[in-house]
């Protein structure tokens, strides 16, 4: 599996699509996702690993609760939200075709003062046990390639997840590639992965995206647009920018694990 992304990376031949890469045997691919959605937002990609028959393993980390409007679908507390946006989540995984034992909605940060219901607030060093369901996670699947959200974000979780996630790899001793994927809040990237597609594919990740009823609302009450077309927004400038052969892009930049980047 490494031959080909090492090749990538050594050679420094520009961004090369995913669907040139071929790979000599199953991967286990790792999905990290700091809130619901954050898997939706690469479906395209993940949907193509998925039909080339590599095993998808999904952990979303946060509850996401508080970007639910207070009210929607009857949600007013904390624990509301949270079950309300993991549904949404088990509805998208539903459509786009992953085994439902394959998704695991670890809830961390939860109970840390000034963090907030998806630890987005600032809160201080983690707790030893407060790693503990993600740890645990990691060490039970064997990683060949991980997805997971790039350092430079805007978001503090996005930013959060990324440093866990190398901190807990370097633990662990992980050595595997990580694809770091560019989201509407990333603030600079390098990219060196992409996953062009066209309208047909567009349609279908905007299905996809609109499992997340309550982003889709919140989106278009603050911004005038839903959150489906906010991220294939993000896809169609990446793929105006890179110049690819179909009109979007899922963008990623690519990183060795347990290495220096």
């Amino acid at each position: 599996m490494t031959s080909d992304l090492d090749s990538l990376l050594i050679t420094r031949r520009g961004p090369r699509s995913l669907r040139e890469l071929v790979f000599s045997r199953r991967l286990n691919v790792l999905v990290l996702a700091p809130h619901p959605d954050d898997f939706d937002a690469i479906g395209l990609s993940l949907r193509h690993l998925h039909r080339e028959g590599h095993a998808l393993h999904v952990a979303v980390l946060t509850t996401g609760a508080s970007g639910v409007d207070d009210g929607f679908e009857g949600a007013s507390s904390d624990a509301d939200k949270a079950a309300l946006r993991e549904a949404e989540q088990r509805d998208s995984c539903a459509f786009f075709g992953l085994p439902p034992e394959r998704l695991d909605l670890l809830r961390l940060w939860r109970n840390q003062a000034g963090a907030g219901a998806d630890g987005n607030g600032s809160a201080g060093t983690d707790r030893a046990d407060d790693l503990a369901p993600l740890r645990s996670w990691l060490a039970g699947r064997p990683a060949d390639l991980l997805f997971m959200p790039h350092g430079s974000d805007s978001n503090r979780t996005h930013r959060r997840t990324s440093e866990t996630i190398c901190a807990l790899a370097a633990e662990q001793q992980l050595n595997a590639w990580a694809c770091l994927n560019q989201d509407a809040k990333t603030l600079q990237m390098r990219v060196d992965l992409y996953f062009d597609f066209d309208e047909e594919d567009a349609a279908w990740k905007g299905q996809l995206l609109r499992s997340h009823r309550s982003q889709q609302a919140r989106n278009l009450r603050t911004r005038g647009s839903g959150f489906d077309a906010r991220v294939l927004q993000v896809n169609r400038q990446a793929g105006e920018a890179l110049g690819t052969l179909r009109p979007y892009a899922e963008a990623f930049e690519l990183m060795r694990l347990g290495s220096a980047r």
